[in-house]
């Protein structure tokens, strides 16, 4: 007999700041937080680093290359129908222009002041922008 556990999902995300100091966000396709604004990232894979993880998905999403800094935030996002641990890195440095590459995982992007902010926003990325602003 199979059983079907439920585990935790992990996607990790990359916060990139430009040179005036905007955050880099794309509005997702995909369940949890459809239609949400958050920071670029994705599933984490069995094996992988979670800042591998975070770079490579900013990569496959919008074209660019990114090297992860520090964690900004870990997110838990639970409920009745998933559960989600989320992993926000602040990055180093990043080069390239964002070019959706992936149009089943994101709608559009953009570049946001800390303080004009697209509504709705992940879990995450709201907690990742406050660690930004605090720092």
């Amino acid at each position: 007999m199979t059983e079907d556990i439920q585990r935790p999902r992990v996607g990790c995300g990359a916060a990139i700041l430009d040179a005036q100091g905007r955050l880099l966000l794309v509005k997702r396709v995909k369940n949890p937080e459809a239609d949400h604004w958050g920071v670029p990232g994705g599933k984490l894979d069995w094996g992988e680093a979670a800042h591998v993880c975070a770079e490579r998905e900013t990569n496959e999403e919008l074209g660019i290359v990114v090297k992860t800094g520090r964690v900004l935030a870990v997110t838990d996002m639970v409920a009745p129908d998933y559960h989600w641990v989320a992993i926000t890195y602040a990055v180093a440095s990043w080069e390239g222009q964002p070019v959706i590459q992936e149009a089943h995982a994101i709608h559009e992007w953009g570049w946001f002041a800390l303080d004009a902010l697209p509504s709705p926003m992940t879990a995450g990325s709201l907690e990742a922008v406050a660690a930004l602003r605090k720092a």
